[in-house]
């Protein structure tokens, strides 16, 4: 019967100027070769198709039937003759109908798709939709960008393969998708390069354009979130080959070189919303810092790149790239972040970068997003290489710069833990300059004021000493050090110099602080005794407050527990300041004794 309907139609318009053809004929023609898909009598269907009396028929009509088409192939197994002849029609309507009209109908197919079939129809139709494109004479680079665009928008909510065996499984085939669209791109591509010393005509460079969006677009989506290392038991990860691909369209189109620098000139477009140009903006910005990721820590293109730049000129071109990943708190594009700083700083050679790099803002703020992580990130792993980054960044700088870095972060990093770090960091630099004549900026009155710093309590004598215990035994530690080695060094450090202000700001504040912390939690202690003497069990849950913050429920032998604990950090700080202040008497002592 379908059939039947299908013929009789055909028949109806065959005799019928192109011209004269109706709305009512199109209406007609799509719904009887929608039931004869749906009737299974696609076999029919495509001789209707070939017949060359039809050609003006399926040139004018024939895009009706993509989307009744796509639904019956998904309908179908894999190897079911059905299913073969309806890709067959497919493939015939690419190649006999009006270009334009089938170019919109395949969008649209493409963009009513959703969900787990995202993959399978991009899939599908990206043949069709290229040989159609390849045909299309205007607007081509505008249809091109146009049809990536929308592939890219339906792929970016799928969620990205990451681990080895989801990759493998590639269950929504987002992998192979990925890839099938480079190779659709491809044509593209070599007419770009084909035309490019022709690259003055408009519509070449229109189209290397829209090509350069796509790539940026990819580098966003999926490989900013994408596992890119290679992985045992994986010969051909889909992703590294994708992030080839794309890294081959830039180099091979002159742009792979430039989009390396583009942030240094500090140009962008202009647009009249200023909201839609800081998305325009940070999407860049992820794009251009997952490439950096690729050629420097990857090593995809790497061949391509000048070995002209000097290591600290590198750092300096990536320090953008590698705030913007930093500041991510997904893994995959954190640990990005964290891997680009490496890579980089590892090219350095110890105390080779120069002060002045801290006067760029992203010197400044690179740190202090390793210390937010540090103290932050809720995965150890990441937060050791932090710390051990900081370190290495710590490492390259010049005397100088190691000094103005310390300065900045003991008034940025408001974390007691790490300020005694940097303290730590301090205390090894004022002994290298021990054995270096004209490292100056770790003796004398530069040291005295960043000792200012170091030897200070926030609060005073109110200030928190359990919260801030790190940063107190290191700056004690410090302090105790320089006493001692000053007996040694004939006064190289200057430390006596200020000991007056040292004990008003430092000593005696941390003194009083203790005798009222200790009093505090003693009286606790016994209270709590006392409270569970009167109690029905020793396991009453209640509720405790331990620098400033509410700990979990806990019984009272859980509380008692942490009050001994605090107790005992009081007592070792406590030991180290009668340690220093016993060595600052004996060495004043023997000063007066010489002088009298």
């Amino acid at each position: 019967m379908a059939v039947e309907e299908l013929q009789a139609i055909i028949q109806r318009c065959q005799i019928l100027e192109e011209a004269d053809f109706k709305g009512e004929d199109f209406n007609l023609f799509q719904v009887a070769g929608q039931k004869c898909l749906e009737d299974g009598y696609a076999a029919q269907l495509l001789e209707v198709i070939q017949n060359e009396k039809n050609k003006v028929i399926i040139k004018n009509m024939g895009w009706n039937l993509i989307s009744p088409l796509v639904r019956c192939i998904f309908m179908y197994k894999e190897d079911d003759d059905k299913r073969e002849h309806c890709l067959r029609i497919l493939d015939q309507l690419a190649q006999l109908c009006n270009p334009k009209e089938l170019f919109l109908g395949l969008l649209e197919q493409i963009e009513q798709t959703s969900g787990e079939q995202v993959c399978q129809t991009v899939m599908l139709l990206l043949q069709p939709l290229q040989t159609v494109l390849l045909k299309l004479q205007n607007k081509k680079a505008y249809s091109v960008g146009l049809s990536l665009a929308m592939i890219m928008n339906q792929l970016t909510p799928l969620p990205v393969p990451y681990t080895k065996q989801q990759i493998q499984e590639d269950k929504l085939g987002l992998c192979r998708c990925c890839n099938a669209v480079v190779d659709f791109a491809k044509p593209f591509v070599n007419e770009v390069v084909k035309n490019m010393e022709k690259s003055s005509e408009y519509n070449n460079m229109e189209l290397k354009e829209e090509l350069i969006k796509f790539c940026m677009k990819s580098l966003k989506y999926p490989l900013l979130t994408a596992q890119v290392e290679q992985l045992e038991g994986i010969e051909e990860h889909p992703f590294r080959q994708f992030a080839t691909e794309i890294i081959d369209i830039l180099w091979n189109m002159g742009e792979l070189i430039p989009l390396m620098f583009v942030h240094l000139k500090g140009k962008s477009p202009l647009w009249e919303d200023q909201e839609f140009a800081e998305m325009e903006q940070k999407n860049s910005a992820d794009s251009l810092a997952c490439l950096s990721y690729l050629i420097f820590v990857q090593h995809f293109g790497v061949k391509c790149f000048p070995v002209v730049f000097s290591p600290s000129y590198l750092l300096l071109c990536n320090m953008t790239h590698i705030e913007v990943l930093l500041k991510r708190t997904e893994e995959s594009v954190l640990s990005k972040g964290l891997d680009l700083f490496e890579s980089c700083l590892l090219r350095m050679e110890d105390n080779s970068l120069l002060h002045h790099y801290l006067e760029f803002r992203d010197f400044i703020n690179v740190p202090q997003d390793l210390v937010k992580i540090m103290t932050l990130c809720p995965m150890e792993h990441m937060r050791k290489k932090s710390l051990n980054i900081l370190q290495l960044f710590i490492d390259k700088f010049d005397t100088e710069g190691k000094y103005t870095l310390f300065r900045c972060l003991l008034k940025t990093s408001n974390h007691a833990g790490v300020e005694g770090y940097i303290i730590k960091n301090i205390k090894d630099q004022i002994h290298l300059a021990s054995t270096e004549y004209d490292n100056i900026w770790f003796t004398g009155h530069h040291l005295i004021s960043l000792l200012d710093l170091v030897l200070s309590l926030p609060e005073g004598a109110e200030t928190d000493l359990l919260q801030n215990s790190d940063r107190i035994m290191a700056s004690l530690n410090l302090l105790r050090y320089l006493v001692i080695k000053d007996c040694e060094s004939d006064y190289q450090t200057g430390v006596w110099t200020t000991l007056g202000k040292i004990e008003q700001n430092f000593l005696k504040p941390l003194r009083v602080g203790l005798n009222m912390s200790k009093a505090h939690y003693e009286a606790e202690i016994k209270n709590k005794k006392e409270n569970r003497k009167e109690a029905q069990s020793s396991n009453t849950v209640c509720s405790l407050t331990v620098s400033g913050e509410k700990m979990m429920p806990m019984t009272t032998g859980m509380q008692l527990q942490v009050l001994h604990s605090a107790l005992f950090t009081f007592d070792l700080i406590e030991s180290v300041l009668a340690r220093v202040e016993e060595l600052i008497e004996v060495k004043t002592k023997a000063v007066m004794d010489e002088k009298s």
